[in-house]
């Protein structure tokens, strides 16, 4: 099926600006809480929100074969099960409708009032319920940064680096939207010079600069995925804040990997962008430092040419940029990770998520953790309100953006943005 809805030379009778990161050409998929308090799956043009559900009862998705609630529900799951046919044939039919040569539904009015939302009118909500996160460990720099950190420069990679996309199996339950607050969490951490551990709150709190893709149903148990099948069951991608706690994590990730520093929060992007969306700019990733296995070889470009940017804001104060990187750094791509999980036999589920690990770049400025920016703490970073960052403090607010741009057209993520709060109280007379 062709893909008319990338068509660079189409415009939307919806107001687009040029800076905007969702013009007809993105058609991103999401969950909203309309006006009514209903909640629903939507897309997005530009700053109106479009109410799918509503759409097809009025009619407009009629010859694609979809069921009367497909678009009724509170994640995008059972939509994501349908496959790449279906998801390729209800963005095509988005970008017709609202074509700027399309009167169907622009001179429709009553239409129009069921259908369109500003984005002040709703909320956005979780995309997909989240059954499995499995958290790969991608990047060449990022894993040399901290094997110099933590080990020494002439072993900073660990011997099986460069064989596997190294991963661990994550906590699933505190994945959450844009827009929630987190609260700095609590754990054993080690002091320095000491040989036993405290409790109490970590002082080490980050933020890792990630991407995560939303899986298909894909495989039976058993059953691997074929590195040259595995974008066929990747519906699309997220900005991902993999937030951190390092002295919670420093003590505990031996042997067995983190635990209680990573499952505290975890946020993304609340609009999925499908791989679709991307195919302009696929580019080609680093080229191995050894040898990989035949079931890790692939052909073909694998990588996204995507910008990232981490800023921080505190209470009261305009936001720093920190960190400017890109998505193509990653030395192992989506498909190997997707090939790899699944070459043992494990099942992979409708609304799985994987993400792609700290991107870091090959320069200071392009780091993806506050880890790398400072060194642990080393290098302190200045705030445009004149303080200082080793980490992030109670009350900021971290920010990730991610956008490609060529010639023709910018297809953007918007964001993800959470606030960083003090230790949980709970209330009194609980």
């Amino acid at each position: 099926m062709s893909q008319s809805a990338n068509n660079p030379n189409r415009s939307s009778w919806l107001h687009v600006t040029k800076t905007s990161d969702f013009p007809i050409q993105n058609i991103p998929f999401g969950v909203f809480l309309t006006r009514e308090d209903i909640i629903t799956i939507g897309s997005r043009i530009g700053d109106t929100a479009i109410d799918l559900g509503a759409l097809h009862q009025l009619g407009y998705f009629e010859g694609i074969p979809l069921t009367d609630d497909i678009f009724l529900q509170d994640s995008l799951n059972d939509f994501i099960a349908d496959g790449r046919k279906t998801w390729r044939a209800v963005r095509n039919r988005i970008a017709e409708i609202f074509d700027s040569n399309n009167p169907t539904l622009r001179d429709n009015k009553k239409h129009k009032e069921i259908v369109l939302f500003r984005l002040d009118e709703i909320e956005m909500q979780m995309p997909v319920h989240v059954g499995d996160y499995t958290d790969f460990y991608s990047s060449i720099e990022h894993a040399t940064n901290v094997g110099k950190m933590f080990r020494d420069r002439e072993n900073a990679l660990l011997p099986n680096w460069l064989h596997i996309p190294v991963g661990y199996h994550g906590r699933s339950s505190s994945i959450i939207p844009s827009g929630i607050p987190i609260h700095r969490p609590k754990g054993q951490t080690l002091p320095d010079g000491s040989d036993t551990p405290v409790f109490g709150p970590s002082q080490l709190i980050d933020f890792e600069l990630e991407m995560a893709f939303i899986t298909t149903a894909a495989n039976d148990l058993g059953e691997p995925i074929p590195i040259e099948e595995a974008e066929e069951y990747i519906f699309g991608l997220v900005l991902f804040n993999d937030w951190s706690a390092r002295d919670i994590q420093k003590w505990e990730y031996v042997p067995l990997g983190p635990f209680l520093s990573k499952s505290f929060a975890s946020a993304v992007s609340p609009w999925i962008v499908t791989l679709d969306a991307l195919e302009p700019f696929r580019v080609a990733g680093p080229k191995p430092i050894k040898p990989q296995l035949p079931y890790l070889q692939y052909k073909g470009k694998k990588s996204f040419d995507i910008n990232l940017e981490v800023a921080i804001k505190p209470k009261g104060a305009k936001e720093t940029v920190v960190s400017r990187s890109n998505f193509k750094h990653m030395y192992w791509n989506m498909s190997q990770q997707l090939a790899h999980h699944t070459v043992n036999g494990c099942p992979v589920n409708s609304g799985d998520m994987m993400g792609s690990g700290t991107i870091s770049g090959a320069t200071e400025d392009s780091y993806g953790s506050m880890l790398e920016l400072t060194w642990r703490g080393e290098k302190p970073i200045k705030m445009k309100d004149g303080s200082e960052r080793k980490f992030i403090n109670d009350f900021d607010t971290v920010i990730m953006r991610g956008y490609c741009e060529n010639d023709d057209v910018r297809i953007g993520f918007g964001n993800v943005s959470n606030q960083l709060l003090p230790v949980f109280v709970p209330k009194k007379g609980k």
